[in-house]
């Protein structure tokens, strides 16, 4: 491990990072609001340490992988610590510290998550400022700066592949890592311009459009009102955040390939979205059939299930009412689906479909081996062969998040006086980085005391992270390489 190395590319990172205070700022200046001094010191206390960490990392020495993990935790660690500064600034809010970065992490991890009431009335820069966080750790701020840190003389295949999220990293849509990088950001630009676009015309005034883009296509659930998109009271804007929602949660990769190639045919040939798209429609033909048993539950029980299993699934965390109060089993599903989350290489989180898919082929193969003793079966992905290499780091990858997913759950139930359902909810909210929870949680995290706020920020960045770039750093024997 080069330290020297680490200082120079984190400097870098925190020092583009710095430049992100310009927007808010531009839109503080636009509406006349005080926020601008805090964007303004933010900017000056980021770029400064920005500065002091690539003064002090003056090496040519190239990045090794183990170098890559530290940079990926240290930047997004880091990054919550300085976004969380104008939070913490802003007079209005009367927030502590720990309040100001639970909000940062949230929102650069997509969680979606908050400790913020009155969003109808906060400042615009405020709320711009918190949108912009999730778009930026939607694909991921790491593989903006892969596609420029190549021309600071840093390579950025080791970023790229601590940071991706899914079980293949190592699959590059173009030859070299800065145009894998830079593609992914055009992709991910484009789509958000279209969804703003269709916000817009479907009756969203142009400021609330231009958020609302950012966090759907993140996947991040912020919104600029309390009542989330039920706000808007509109089919139109419910239609056109679903759509989105389930782009945003197909694997990016895909995206590039189909779209780049004109050929639509390579999302049908994809097993892991069939089953993506087959689970959204599952669990939103339950959810609706659940409601229209209860008539008192729901007003549009169709309208609202599709939404909210949509939302749920693909862990963006939306809502148009309190679904909390539904029947049970409804409420439940919904939490239970975003364990699965979406597909590999999107900005949604949970355990992701292609490992749910892959543990299912293997629990297939585990079966036809007792009827066939001697039979030899493998695991195909298409016409592709799984390795055993990938299905046992896939099983190493679900053991690890499930002792991890009730550690959690142990420890929050130590430290805050809340229900079993409140705990489970919350852990599972922020270890799959959905937002929002049931019980307690169900509106907004504003209750729960300070311990628990801490550990759940630790759950958001191992769910971002996906458990193994954040536990690598946690075992001795990476330090004694």
């Amino acid at each position: 491990m080069h330290l020297s190395v680490i200082s120079r590319v984190t400097g870098v990172l925190l020092a583009l990072f710095s430049l992100v205070m310009a927007v808010p700022a531009a839109v503080a200046f636009v509406y006349d609001e005080p926020a601008i001094r805090a964007f303004g010191i933010t900017f000056g206390i980021t770029l400064a340490s920005g500065l002091v960490l690539l003064a002090a990392g003056r090496t040519r020495q190239g990045m090794r992988s183990g170098d890559g993990f530290v940079v990926t935790v240290l930047f997004y660690a880091g990054l919550g610590v300085f976004g969380a500064i104008p939070f913490y600034l802003r007079d209005g809010l009367n927030i502590d510290f720990t309040n100001a970065l639970f909000e940062s992490l949230s929102g650069l991890t997509t969680t979606g998550s908050t400790v913020l009431t009155g969003l109808d009335d906060m400042p615009k820069s405020i709320l711009f400022y918190r949108h912009l966080l999730q778009w930026l750790g939607g694909m991921g701020i790491i593989v903006l700066a892969v596609a420029i840190l190549p021309m600071l003389g840093i390579g950025g295949m080791q970023l790229f592949r601590a940071e991706t999220p899914g079980p293949v990293k190592d699959n590059k849509l173009t030859p070299r890592i800065t145009e894998t990088a830079k593609a992914l950001w055009y992709l991910y630009f484009s789509i958000t311009v279209v969804c703003a676009i269709g916000y817009a015309l479907a009756g969203m005034s142009i400021f609330d459009a231009i958020c609302h883009s950012f966090s759907t296509v993140a996947i991040g659930g912020f919104s600029t009102h309390d009542a989330s998109i039920g706000y808007f009271q509109s089919p139109a804007i419910e239609a056109i955040a679903i759509v989105f929602m389930i782009i945003s949660g197909i694997n990016f990769g895909l995206h590039f390939f189909a779209w780049n190639r004109r050929s639509p045919s390579y999302y049908w040939r994809d097993q892991e979205l069939r089953l993506y798209l087959a689970m959204l429609a599952g669990v939103a033909v339950i959810v609706c059939w659940i409601l229209s048993r209860h008539p008192g539950a729901s007003d549009s029980p169709i309208r609202e299930g599709i939404f909210h299993a949509v939302s749920m699934a693909t862990t963006t965390g939306f809502t148009t009412t309190d679904f909390s109060l539904w029947p049970s089993a409804a409420p439940i599903l919904l939490l239970l689906a975003a364990f699965t989350g979406g597909c590999a290489a999107s900005t949604a989180g949970g355990i992701k479909v292609i490992r749910v898919l892959l543990i299912y082929k293997q629990g297939m193969r585990e079966i036809k081996r007792l009827i066939h003793p001697n039979g030899v079966f493998s695991i195909k992905l298409g016409r592709q062969r799984v390795s055993d290499t990938v299905i046992n780091g896939i099983w190493g990858f679900f053991s690890a998040y499930v002792i991890l997913f009730l550690t959690m759950l142990v420890l929050l139930m130590m430290l805050a006086p809340v229900d079993f359902t409140t705990a489970f909810s919350a852990v599972a909210a922020s270890l799959n980085n959905l937002g929002p929870g049931l019980g307690s949680v169900s509106l907004n995290y504003a209750e729960m005391p300070d311990g628990a706020k801490w550990l759940l920020m630790v759950a958001m960045l191992f769910g971002r992270l996906e458990i193994f770039t954040l536990l690598v750093l946690l075992t001795p024997a990476f330090w004694r390489r």
